[in-house]
C-alpha cells in the first residue's frame, strides 16, 4: 500500500474516532472537533493522500457541520488580500516568460561569470536566484536548466555524467531557485501563504518590504553558502572543465524586442508600488491598499497595454494559466485557522504550550525550524506552511515571544528542503536531466539542511534587532 492510500485511511481512521470519542475536559466539544479536522486536513495535504486543493476544500463542510462557523462565514474566509497578490504576481510572471525578459537577464548575468567552473556555478546561481525572486522558483528552473545543459555540453561533459561540475551545475540551479524564491512575497506561494496565515491567527501585518528586508540577507547569505557546499561535495576541483569553450555558448541576447522594451515599465511600475507603498497609502484611505492591490493594478495593465505587435502584453488564455489551485488551497488554510480560532483550539494549545515559556526563546526556534525543514523535505511546502503555521500561531501566543523571532523563519523554513528529487519542484526537474548522483543530492541537500537553520534564524534575528 503506498503513502497516498494509508494517508487516506489514516486520517479517516483518526478523523472518525475523534468525532466518536468524547472530548477532553478540558477542551470544548466544538475545539475536539476541529482539532480532528486539522489532523485529518494535515494528514492529507502530507501525504497527498487526495489532491492539496481538493482537501482545501474540507473546512466548507465541516465547520458549519460542526456548528463552529456559518457557511456564510466559512466562504468568506477562503478569500483574503494576500490571494490578490498571488494571481497578480503569477500574471506579472506569466507575462515575463512569454515576452522573454527572464531569458534575457539570464544571459546577461551568466555573461559576465569568470571562465573558471566555480565561476560560472556561482553566475548561474545568482541569475536563477534574481529570476526565482519574480518568477516561481519551478518556472526560473525550467528557464535555466536548458542553458546549463548547453554549457555542459559546449564543456565537453557527456550525457548521464553526474561527477564534478556536471552535477554540481545542475544541482546549483535547483538550489539557487528555492532559496531565491524566499527573496520576496511573489517569489514562491508557500510565502503568501505563511503570511496570509500570520495576519489571520496573530494579526500581523506583513507587506512585500517587510518580508523582503528578512528574505533578501537569506538569499543573499544562502546562495554562497549552498555553493560552497557543492563544490565540496562535488568536487569540482578535481574534474577538468573548459569553462572558456563553454562560456563562449552562452551568446548574446540579441535586440531588445518591443514588447519587452514596453513590459519593462509595467514590471518597475509594481515593483517601485510594492516598495513605496507605505508612502502611497498615506494619500487614501486606511485599508484602501495592499500589496495586492499593487499586483492587479499591474496585472490589469497587462491587459490594457499593446505589445507592439497587434495584441495585448497578456491575454487571458496565457493568463488562465495562474496558479488557481493554489489560490484555493491558501483558502482552504484559511478557513482552517479559522476555525481554530473561532472553537477555542487556538486557546486550548497556548494552555498546552505554556510550560515553554521557561524555555530559552532561541532552544524553541531552533527546535521549531529544524521540525519544518524537516516536515518540508516529505510534504509539499504549501502543504507544510498550512499545516504548521496555525499551530506555530498557538506557540507564540502561549509563549508571549515575539512572533517576528519564531513565525517569520517558521515561514521560511516551510520552503527550506533540499534532499529529494521529489520535494520540490526545482529539484524534481534538475534530477530528470539525469546529472545528478542520488547520494551527492542527499548529502548536498542535507549539509544545506543544517546549515540553513543558523542562516534562517540569523539573518531574520539580526534584521529584527537592527530595524527595531
Amino acid at each position: 500500500m503506498n503513502a497516498q492510500r494509508i494517508g487516506l485511511w489514516a486520517g479517516l481512521g483518526v478523523f472518525v474516532t475523534m468525532l466518536l470519542v468524547p472530548n477532553p475536559e478540558s477542551m470544548s466539544a466544538q475545539a475536539w472537533h476541529v482539532a480532528a479536522l486539522t489532523i485529518l486536513m494535515a494528514t492529507w495535504w502530507m501525504t497527498q493522500a487526495i489532491p492539496l486543493t481538493a482537501t482545501a476544500l474540507l473546512p466548507f463542510l465541516a465547520l458549519p457541520t460542526m456548528g463552529v462557523m456559518t457557511t456564510a462565514e466559512t466562504a468568506s474566509e477562503y478569500y483574503s488580500p494576500i490571494l490578490f497578490l498571488i494571481l497578480g504576481g503569477a500574471f506579472l510572471a506569466l507575462a515575463i516568460e512569454r515576452v522573454g525578459l527572464h531569458k534575457r537577464l539570464a544571459l546577461a548575468i551568466i555573461g559576465l561569470s569568470g571562465k573558471s567552473a566555480w565561476g560560472i556555478l556561482f553566475a548561474f546561481m545568482i541569475a536563477t536566484a534574481l529570476l526565482s525572486m519574480l518568477i516561481s522558483n519551478t518556472s526560473a528552473t525550467l528557464i535555466m536548466v536548458p542553458i546549463a545543459l548547453a554549457v555542459l555540453v559546449a564543456g565537453g561533459v557527456r550525457d548521464g555524467e553526474t561527477e564534478g561540475f556536471a552535477g554540481a551545475l545542475i544541482m546549483g540551479v535547483a538550489f539557487a531557485a528555492s532559496i531565491g524564491g524566499l527573496g520576496t512575497l511573489v517569489g514562491s506561494p508557500t510565502n503568501a501563504i505563511a503570511v496570509g496565515l500570520l495576519n489571520k491567527t496573530l494579526g500581523m501585518q506583513i507587506d512585500f518590504v517587510d518580508w523582503l528586508k528578512f528574505g533578501l540577507p537569506i538569499v543573499i547569505v544562502g546562495i554562497p553558502v549552498s555553493a560552497g557546499i557543492l563544490i565540496a561535495v562535488q568536487k569540482i576541483g578535481r574534474h577538468s572543465f573548459d569553462g572558456v569553450k563553454a562560456r563562449n555558448v552562452i551568446g548574446a541576447s540579441g535586440p531588445w524586442s518591443v514588447p519587452e522594451k514596453r513590459l519593462v515599465p509595467v514590471v518597475a511600475i509594481v515593483v517601485l508600488g510594492w516598495l513605496l507603498l507605505p508612502e502611497i497609502k498615506t494619500f487614501f484611505p486606511d485599508g484602501a491598499l495592499h500589496d495586492g492591490s499593487v499586483a492587479i493594478f499591474g496585472g490589469l495593465l497587462l491587459f490594457m497595454l499593446p505589445d507592439g505587435t497587434g495584441r495585448k502584453l497578456l491575454n487571458w488564455d496565457e493568463a488562465d494559466r495562474a496558479p488557481w489551485g493554489v489560490i484555493m488551497m491558501f483558502g482552504g488554510g484559511l478557513a482552517l485557522a479559522a476555525g481554530i480560532i473561532e472553537s477555542g483550539l487556538a486557546d486550548w494549545l497556548g494552555l498546552m504550550l505554556e510550560p515553554l515559556k521557561s524555555v530559552p526563546v532561541i532552544v524553541i526556534a531552533i527546535a521549531l525550524v529544524a521540525l519544518v525543514i524537516l516536515v518540508t523535505e516529505f510534504a509539499s511546502n504549501v502543504a507544510t506552511a498550512s499545516g504548521v503555521m496555525p499551530v506555530v500561531a498557538s506557540l507564540i501566543l502561549a509563549t508571549g515571544v515575539d512572533p517576528v523571532l519564531l513565525a517569520v523563519p517558521a515561514a521560511m523554513a516551510a520552503s527550506w528542503g533540499f534532499m529529494l528529487p521529489s520535494g520540490t519542484g526545482p529539484n524534481a526537474i534538475a534530477w530528470a536531466t539525469g546529472h545528478i548522483e542520488l547520494p551527492k543530492m542527499l548529502k548536498s541537500g542535507f549539509l544545506l539542511d543544517l546549515a540553513g537553520i543558523p542562516i534562517i534564524i540569523g539573518c531574520i534575528w539580526i534584521v529584527s534587532v537592527v530595524t527595531s
